[in-house]
Parts: structure tokens; C-alpha cells; sequence
């Protein structure tokens, strides 16, 4: 077998023909923005992916899910980032449904039956936020809430069908706010979409923004988080997810990079090696960890382990992007557009919360026994 081989052919088991379709359009083709990378993933049924088949979902483990972010990254980046936003709704979602015994039934089956998209509005470009700091606000308003705010940059902003985000509730008796999350379809007057990404770099992934203006949401897509020193157990489990496949994504984008200088045979064996040394045993070490987190045991364990192994995954990708670029060459860099992007695009992990700046002391007071917090 040669690089990638098991990666896409997970991605072949779990969504037939997805790879092919994808590896017949061009690189900088695919993204585009309305390139046709995000419909092809929706018509192969990848929105249904994580959604538990007792929903109707095709219910695949977040380990294979792993190989399938790294496939899809190294063929296209915006659509890895894209479906791994997602993925952290779904799972989201799912947790929700094993925890309480309600609506959060109908958007799992809906997701599964309609191949919806879900994005996610939190606190994802900025800087200093808590990781689920809410942009949006909201008031009692009869059977629901009045939400009013934007969220930018909001992956999915065009294709998307759903949209969770967290929401600052204002007390009506004048206490303090408290967190809320709702869900909201696309649809629902009141929703605008602008534009605001302006980097050609993983710019299909749609990372606009979404304005709410007095938006209703009905109690029924309304879900309060457990206030207290702990994450919530649903948001808890969600980033989990999250951190695992976002970093996936950005091993495959590493990887698409590194697979083209070993086709090229540019260097010599040891500087190839050491290219696929760097981005396998990232890519073992997020597929442990996926293993061992879907045993269901302790939430805030789960989330440290997730997260180390996303900070050596940004290190290894890091490393293995510089180095690849490096062996291709100055000319291959100013002549290949594929290579100067893959480069660029590599790098944007560092930006998807949390940084390891911002996690480093809930961490370190982790690690000393306290209750992590991000």
C-alpha cells in the first residue's frame, strides 16, 4: 500500500466514490467557493456519518472518522474544515440525546434522512474568548427566545441547513445572563448571510457570517447547558470531537502536501521517511485517542487527552508542511500553486480554539487535580 491508501480506502467504505469525485477536480478548482465540494459530500451521504444508525445515521466510529477528515484534507482543506464543524454539531447533538429524551431526536433523524449541514456559531475567531463565549444574545420571548447577534467567521454559512450557537439570555429579573444553545433552520426569517472571508485560502469552506435579527426560536430548539465550575457533559463530549477531527483535517491538508513530494521523489529516502514519520504516528495518536473516548468514560479526561494529542498533531503538521515545502523546492513553491497552498492552508490549525496558549494553564491545572475549564 502506498501513502494514504488506508485513509481513503476508509473514505471509500464509509462514502463510495467521494474520493474519486474529488481527486478529478483540481485543487485550486476545489477551493473555490460553490466549487461543488460540499455537494458532493452531501450527495454521498456525509452529513449522516456520526448521527447513531438508531436515528438513521450510518453511526461510524470517531476513529474511522479520524481517517475519513485526513482523506477528504488531503484532497480538499476547506471541506475537511467544513465538515468537521459539522461533525462537533452532530456530536453535540448525540450526546444530547443519550443525556435527555427529546427534540434533540428530531434534528439527529432529520440530519440523517434530509443529509442536512449543520454549522456552529461559537466563539471560533476570538481571540481571548471562552470556547463557548456567545455572540449572540437573547430574551424570553413567550414559548422561546428573541435572538439577536452575529457570528463571524461561521463555517457552512451558505450551505448550511442548521445553525447551533450559543446565547447570552438576558434574566428578566435582572440576575446575570446564562448560557443557552439553539438550534435554528437556515430558513427562518430573520437569518442574513454577508460575506466577510477575505483569504482565498480555505475560502469554500464558507466561513462568512450569519446575522440574527429578532429571530424566534421556539423552546423546542432551545437547550440549557448545567451551569457550573465544569464544562457542560454535551459540550464536554462535542469538542472532544471536535479537537480529534479538526486535527485530522489539518494532517490530511499536511499530507496532501507531503504526498506530492514523495510522487515527485524529491529529496532523499530519509527526508521522505520523515515526512510520513511525522504525520503517521499523528495520525495513530488522534485514532487512539478516538478509540479510547468512545468507551464513554471520564468527559474531562477525554477532552485533556483530545487535546494533547491535537497540540502534537499542529507540531507534527508544522513540521511536516515546513519540510515538504522544503524538499519541492523554490521553484516548485513560485511555479505550483498547490504547494503554496497546501503550506498556507496547513498553518490555520493554530487558529481553531482553543490555542495552546489560551489551554495551556486549565491544562496545567488539569494536570494538577483541578477540574478543566476551558
Amino acid at each position: 500500500m502506498t501513502f494514504l491508501d488506508t485513509a481513503r480506502a476508509r473514505l471509500d467504505d464509509h462514502l463510495p466514490g467521494l474520493d474519486k469525485q474529488l481527486a478529478d477536480v483540481s485543487l485550486i478548482e476545489l477551493e473555490q467557493p460553490g466549487s461543488g465540494a460540499l455537494s458532493m459530500f452531501r450527495a454521498a451521504g456525509g452529513p449522516a456519518l456520526l448521527v447513531p444508525e438508531a436515528y438513521g445515521g450510518a453511526g461510524i466510529g470517531l476513529a474511522d472518522a479520524v481517517h475519513l477528515q485526513r482523506a477528504i484534507g488531503a484532497r480538499s482543506p476547506s471541506l475537511a474544515v467544513a465538515t468537521a464543524m459539522h461533525h462537533f454539531s452532530v456530536a453535540s447533538l448525540v450526546e444530547l440525546a443519550v443525556r435527555h429524551d427529546g427534540l434533540e431526536h428530531g434534528p439527529l433523524e432529520a440530519v440523517a434522512g434530509n443529509r442536512w449541514l449543520l454549522s456552529s456559531a461559537f466563539a471560533e475567531g476570538r481571540s481571548g474568548a471562552h470556547i463557548l463565549a456567545p455572540t449572540m444574545r437573547g430574551v424570553p420571548d413567550g414559548d422561546g427566545l428573541r435572538v439577536n447577534g452575529s457570528k463571524r467567521p461561521c463555517s457552512l454559512t451558505w450551505s448550511m441547513d442548521l445553525l447551533s450557537a450559543s446565547v447570552a439570555v438576558s434574566d428578566p429579573d435582572g440576575g446575570p445572563d446564562h448560557l443557552a444553545v439553539i438550534l435554528v433552520p437556515a430558513s427562518t426569517e430573520g437569518i442574513e448571510r454577508r460575506r466577510f472571508w477575505q483569504s482565498p485560502v480555505l475560502a469554500a469552506a464558507e466561513s462568512d457570517e450569519v446575522v440574527l435579527h429578532d429571530v424566534h426560536v421556539p423552546d423546542a430548539l432551545v437547550f440549557r447547558p448545567t451551569e457550573g465550575p465544569t464544562m457542560d457533559p454535551v459540550h464536554t463530549r462535542g469538542f472532544t470531537c471536535f479537537e480529534l477531527l479538526i486535527a485530522a483535517s489539518y494532517v490530511g491538508i499536511a499530507s496532501g502536501l507531503a504526498e506530492r513530494v514523495l510522487v515527485s521523489g524529491r529529496g532523499n529516502a530519509q527526508d521522505r521517511t520523515l515526512l510520513a514519520v511525522e504525520l503517521e504516528s499523528a495520525t495513530a495518536a488522534l485514532a487512539h485517542v478516538a478509540t479510547t473516548v468512545e468507551g464513554g468514560g471520564d468527559l474531562e479526561h477525554d477532552l485533556a487527552q483530545a487535546l494533547y494529542a491535537r497540540y502534537a498533531a499542529e507540531r507534527a503538521v508544522e513540521r511536516a508542511s515546513m519540510a515538504a515545502a522544503a524538499l519541492a523546492g523554490g521553484m516548485a513553491f513560485i511555479g505550483a500553486t498547490d504547494i503554496s497552498y497546501l503550506l498556507a492552508a496547513s498553518r490555520a490549525l493554530a487558529f481553531h480554539p482553543p490555542s495552546l496558549g489560551a489551554a495551556s494553564e486549565p491544562l496545567a491545572a488539569h494536570l494538577a487535580g483541578a477540574d478543566l475549564v476551558l
